[in-house]
């Protein structure tokens, strides 16, 4: 997964850990926490309207507040393929490579609106947004490899031979 397309939805500076997955929604079985991301922000029907593969573009801080981890469970299983934001906070951004959710530090949001489509390659770092390149911060091999796993426990099976099964 080196290349990621998708359709946009952008957000703004501090969006905390609350707006990402409410307080009630903490009760809610992993399986069930795509129905309630971002429910707290600027875009409360997000989780009925994000399509498989769509891209969160966001400003400074993102994933801020608490270190809930179930932030980045419910984008993920709302359809989320990755995250680019001008800076993450340091326990969301870990939180997401751990599940192998993709973030990338860029700021986009001078280029794109809500709904438009870009096209990211994750080993460059060069996000095509509407006939324009944007060089964002490459992954290292190692989140990249990580995230080609699909999160840190399938990658630490993989590597001592466990099945994922």
């Amino acid at each position: 997964m080196n290349k990621i397309k998708g359709r946009v939805w952008v957000f703004d500076d501090n969006v905390d850990t609350d707006q990402i997955l409410p307080g009630y929604a903490m009760a809610e079985d992993f399986s069930g926490l795509g129905r309630y991301a971002m429910a707290g922000s600027k875009e409360p029907d997000f989780a009925a309207r994000v399509n498989p593969g769509d891209i969160i573009a966001a400003g400074k801080n993102f994933g801020c507040g608490s270190s809930r981890e179930q932030a980045p469970v419910a984008l993920q299983a709302a359809g989320v393929s990755l995250i680019i934001a001008e800076s993450f906070a340091r326990i969301f951004r870990r939180n997401a490579i751990n599940i192998g959710l993709p973030v990338l530090v860029a700021d986009l949001r001078q280029y794109v609106q809500t709904g438009d489509g870009i096209e990211v390659d994750l080993v460059q770092g060069i996000v095509k947004i509407n006939d324009r390149e944007v060089v964002a911060q490459a992954l290292s091999a190692n989140v990249l490899a990580t995230i080609n796993a699909g999160g840190l426990i399938n990658r630490v099976r993989q590597e001592i031979g466990v099945s994922n099964g």
